[in-house]
């Protein structure tokens, strides 16, 4: 495989995803939509919210609480690309599981974390479970699912195992308190997420959202998207001066094509004009 590629390659296997980056460095601004486990094979990610970076490098380990905005760059360290595994624990999946560990010396009542980036210590738990994933780089065999299911119960083990303060994080099954939907799209709206995922972060059915929505804007949840990154796009163009290829994918938008003909019909040129 040439070394001049620059694509990812990712392998997902249920909740499970398997990264590997060539050559540059690679930023993902997303949500946490799902309590997740990083862990960093070669290379390294820099981990930011509010204002806070967190840099987890080979052989570390770290945990991301759910629904939460978190800058995440993932960069080769030296010549080590990055590689990295991924792993999701999905509400479905984690109720299921809390049906059948002791419950007795555990309880919802334990204080949380309050960060929702936690880097782990160095434990042979952690270690053993993802060197024992590691041989999936390097193949083209498909694990069994069974055995991937294996894997994310032995990584919560793992994470009980560390400290008690993540049985109240990773059981806790209520729902998100019904949020003003424009504040959370005004702070969020360069994130990629669909309007089911939107209505769920605001506490909302996805048919409570859409009559909510209707109630604040003309416009649909998607058209309004767009024309808030626009104006954006447009106001960093005109007022902070800066180029069309920095700030598209800032603003939200998945590549330039699509940003360049959404910023023409909107404002009747094109955004490379004053460039």
């Amino acid at each position: 495989m040439s070394s001049e590629k620059k694509e990812a390659l990712i392998f997902h296997y249920d909740d499970i995803f398997f990264s590997y980056y060539f050559n540059d460095e690679r930023i993902c601004r997303q949500m946490i939509k799902e309590h997740m486990l990083v862990y960093v094979y070669s290379g390294e990610i820099l981990l930011e919210e509010d204002n806070k970076v967190i840099k987890v490098h080979s052989g570390e380990c770290v945990f991301l609480r759910r629904d939460n905005r978190v800058n995440m760059t993932k960069q080769p360290k030296g010549q080590d690309q990055f590689k990295g595994i991924f792993m999701n624990f999905k509400r479905n999946f984690l109720r299921e599981f809390y049906q059948t560990i002791e419950k007795q010396e555990l309880s919802l009542k334990t204080e949380k974390y309050k960060q929702s980036v936690i880097k782990l210590p160095k434990t042979p738990d952690i270690d053993s479970l993802f060197q024992s994933m590691i041989p999936y780089f390097d193949t083209t065999i498909q694990p069994a699912k069974e055995l991937m299911k294996l894997k994310l119960q032995e990584g919560v083990y793992s994470l009980l195992n560390i400290d008690k303060r993540f049985y109240p994080a990773l059981f806790d099954f209520t729902e998100p308190w019904k949020i003003d939907i424009l504040d959370f799209m005004e702070k969020n709206y360069m994130f990629d997420l669909s309007v089911e995922e939107i209505a769920n972060f605001t506490g909302r059915s996805l048919a409570t959202f859409k009559r909510d929505f209707k109630k604040i804007s003309f416009l649909s949840p998607q058209k309004w998207l767009i024309e808030k990154r626009l104006k954006v796009a447009y106001d960093k163009i005109q007022n902070e001066h800066k180029k069309v290829s920095d700030i598209y994918i800032e603003v939200g938008f998945k590549n330039l094509s699509h940003f360049s003909s959404a910023f023409k019909k909107q404002y009747g040129y094109s955004p490379s004009t004053n460039n």
